[in-house]
């Protein structure tokens, strides 16, 4: 069991290249058990870019090359015996749309479960019902979870996504701006539900949204043009950043 505020993941000197063209400029960043880091920054930051890189997304993108170091749990992803998917397995997920499989509740939460190789079907419908719980959205879909996830609203299924990734019980949680294609009630239903389980995941967000970011995480990193501006505790960063840019962009004058 890690303790509280450990390092879980390391970044070190992160460049990544689409050709010819240099897109993250040594980026160092490390992140911690039980926090919520944001990324936050204007599009076309690279924020996005580099959340990419701690799952390995990046490398489904054609004439990519990324240099530097990640390690996770003193681990090197980018070792060439790493298994990908036993690392996306561990570094969840979730994407600005909500894209949830063409079928029912109940078995977009217990389909990675069964790629595990889980036949049990008490234990799938446990953990089916303890993910969407965690997820928020069990009182919701109880009664229709052979229902299409696809027929629920954005906010339902963006939550039922959250919950087929907590099934398979990741260490750390990637969410890429998870709540702007989102009316209000259900991104603030999706914050509440990061802060109640973030005592269990490292938890790293993209957002624009400059409200969420000092609302939910505990540390914020301020991107510019592929560069790692500003890091630190949200309180600061928002209050008393050190670097005129941060300053700028927090009120308004470019983004």
């Amino acid at each position: 069991m890690m303790t509280t505020n450990e390092t879980v993941i390391t970044t070190k000197d992160v460049r990544l290249y689409y050709g010819e063209h240099e897109a993250l400029h040594g980026i160092n960043l490390d992140f911690q058990k039980s926090q919520i880091t944001a990324l936050i920054g204007p599009s076309g930051c690279g924020k996005s870019t580099y959340l990419r890189c701690l799952n390995r997304m990046n490398d489904l993108i054609h004439d990519v090359t990324i240099t530097g170091s990640f390690k996770i749990d003193g681990h090197d992803i980018y070792r060439p015996q790493q298994d990908v998917v036993s690392l996306r397995k561990k570094v969840g997920m979730v994407f600005q749309q909500p894209n949830p499989f063409p079928f029912s509740v109940y078995d977009n939460v217990a389909y990675g479960l069964r790629v595990q190789g889980i036949k049990d079907k008490k234990i799938i419908s446990q953990k089916v019902e303890e993910s969407l719980k965690q997820a928020a959205v069990w009182d919701e879909v109880k009664d229709d979870l052979t229902k299409n996830a696809l027929s629920f609203s954005g906010g339902q299924q963006q939550r039922i996504c959250i919950a087929r990734l907590l099934a398979v019980k990741p260490d750390v949680i990637l969410l890429d701006e998870p709540t702007s294609a989102l009316d209000p009630i259900s991104s603030a239903k999706i914050e509440e539900m990061l802060l109640q389980i973030k005592d269990q995941y490292t938890i790293i967000i993209v957002t624009h949204s400059m409200q969420q970011a000092s609302r939910i995480s505990d540390k914020t990193a301020f991107m510019l043009n592929g560069d790692l501006v500003e890091y630190g505790d949200t309180k600061k960063i928002f209050l008393n950043p050190e670097q005129e840019a941060t300053s700028d962009y927090l009120n308004g004058k470019f983004g």
